[in-house]
């Protein structure tokens, strides 16, 4: 990735969809910083330095191995500069961007590759959970979630539409051996749907008499 230090939002929105990357200020340190696998691709952020974004993406086109894919990121106002360079990146997208799309267009630059390994991803809506690396996120807003919320997340999103009840959770996500009691259930139903905030709070429902549901049946209620 250039720049080096890489800007926060992107940093943050790689890490959340998955994608191990490093940051390369230099041609240099596109060589030094190289892992032992090779590049599987590149994001060049061009909209403070275009011409160092340019000379950045002729480097690595220019390699014995040529990167692919590239993907520029861009302001509205470089869009003219980027007529009759095509032969410099594989895509680009503009600044500021929303988590979801970057995600979007690198997963469909590495699908269209044949490269670059997906992350195990759980995705309902706006909802993302990255199983690697235990992360969260709603609308791109990272969610900070403790291990055993995680857990419950994870299981429930994994399983849309189905309704648990509260011991069945209790012994699927705690464990055989946990004695605590339905109360635990609750409470981290409620710290989940205030951690997604008022917009999202549904994604978990209650069902009266019975437990809760993560998402909507299949018929809808």
């Amino acid at each position: 990735m250039f720049p080096d230090p890489a800007p926060p939002e992107l940093a943050q929105a790689l890490d959340l969809a998955g994608y191990p990357w490093k940051a390369a200020g230099t041609e240099a340190d596109i060589t030094t910083a190289e892992p032992d696998e090779g590049w599987s691709g590149a994001v060049v952020v061009a909209d403070t330095d275009l011409e160092g974004a340019f000379a950045i993406c002729r480097a690595v086109r220019k390699a014995d191995c040529a990167l692919e894919p590239l993907l520029l990121l861009v302001n509205g106002g470089q869009l003219d500069a980027l007529e009759f360079r095509d032969e410099l990146f594989d895509d680009f997208a503009l600044t500021p961007f929303h988590p979801r799309e970057l995600e979007a267009r690198l997963r469909h630059l590495f699908w269209r590759a044949g490269s670059g390994s997906r992350p195990e991803l759980i995705e309902y809506g706006e909802l993302v959970l990255n199983l690697e690396t235990y992360q969260a996120a709603i609308e791109g807003r990272p969610l900070d979630l403790t291990y055993m919320e995680y857990e419950l997340l994870k299981f429930l999103s994994s399983h849309p539409g189905k309704v648990f009840t509260r011991e069945t959770l209790l012994s699927r996500v705690w464990g055989y051996e946990y004695y605590g009691g339905a109360r635990t259930v609750d409470v981290h139903i409620r710290r989940l749907r205030a951690k997604f905030g008022e917009e999202h709070a549904g994604l978990i429902q209650t069902v009266r008499s019975v437990g809760y549901r993560f998402g909507q049946s299949r018929w809808g209620v």
